[in-house]
């Protein structure tokens, strides 16, 4: 395994900037093995990119199982963590270990990640406790778009920037080994980031973080539909999809494949006993 929780930690020692990207399934997850990436997040976010749900609270434990041991079988080098979906750790601590260890038992992934600060703090501590690494998540957290009233920048006003703060310390003294920062101020992020000694993975948040993350269908352009100001595209991957599938159709329909070197053959003696 080249990437670790101890690399990760490492990495900010050392000044080097860490990239994750999200995937879904085993061959999205061995494309991006393949790189130099250090980290794969199977996010909730499948919900709604893989799954069509409107926000990630529909996902359940079973579905995060389901794509992470299929992420999981695609990755030898890079770290794997897996989102926590929603109410899977926020009633009972004994509920929060059962949950996150099933989640590593049956995916065998490296860690899962939960989202918010002091609210599930003892939550962290007890999973820390039963040895399962922990990745926070702070800023806009799509679990509590009810709450946050959408998908809105966080922590504007200097109550919810020093919050944001303080949970990060938190989250760091309890254990947690990185941290992810949600569409917050880029200032902000480079506040929490200094204040901090674990790395942070910004998401809409600045180059202040020690590393980024995005979603691989974002970046790819994948969905024409969907492009949130914090997203570049690295590579038009959907128009290319699209004018594959096209060339695919029209050649179908015009007989020109399969073509001779698509077809298998047989002997002819062997076909006449056929007729």
């Amino acid at each position: 395994m080249k990437n670790t929780v101890v690399t990760f930690i490492n990495s900010k020692k050392n000044g080097q900037k860490l990239s994750m990207l999200t995937a879904y399934d085993y061959t999205m997850a061995k494309i991006i093995d393949g790189t130099e990436i250090n980290g794969i997040l199977v996010g909730d976010s499948l919900g709604m990119v893989t799954l069509g749900y409107d926000s990630t609270l529909a996902v359940t434990v079973e579905d995060m199982i389901h794509h992470g041991r299929a992420v999981v079988r695609g990755v030898k080098n890079t770290l794997v963590t897996v989102d926590m979906p929603f109410m899977s750790y926020h009633n009972t601590l004994a509920e929060a270990i059962d949950n996150a260890g099933r989640i590593i038992k049956q995916t065998q992934a490296h860690a899962v990640k939960v989202e918010g600060g002091r609210e599930i703090l003892d939550k962290v501590k007890g999973l820390i406790k039963a040895q399962i690494p922990v990745m926070g998540h702070l800023g806009l957290t799509p679990q509590s778009l009810n709450i946050m009233g959408g998908f809105k920048v966080q922590g504007k006003s200097e109550e919810a920037a020093k919050k944001i703060i303080e949970d990060a310390k938190l989250l760091e003294e309890a254990g947690v080994f990185a941290i992810v920062l949600e569409c917050i101020p880029e200032k902000l992020a480079d506040l929490v980031s200094k204040s901090i000694s674990i790395p942070t993975i910004g998401i809409g948040s600045g180059a202040g973080c020690d590393g980024q993350i995005l979603v691989y269908q974002d970046m790819l352009n994948m969905d024409e539909d969907f492009k949130p100001k914090f997203v570049k595209t690295f590579a038009d991957a959907g128009a290319v999809i699209k004018d594959g599938i096209k060339k695919y159709v029209d050649q179908v329909r015009d007989g020109e494949f399969p073509a001779v070197e698509h077809t298998f053959t047989m002997k002819e003696e062997v076909l006449e006993k056929l007729y």
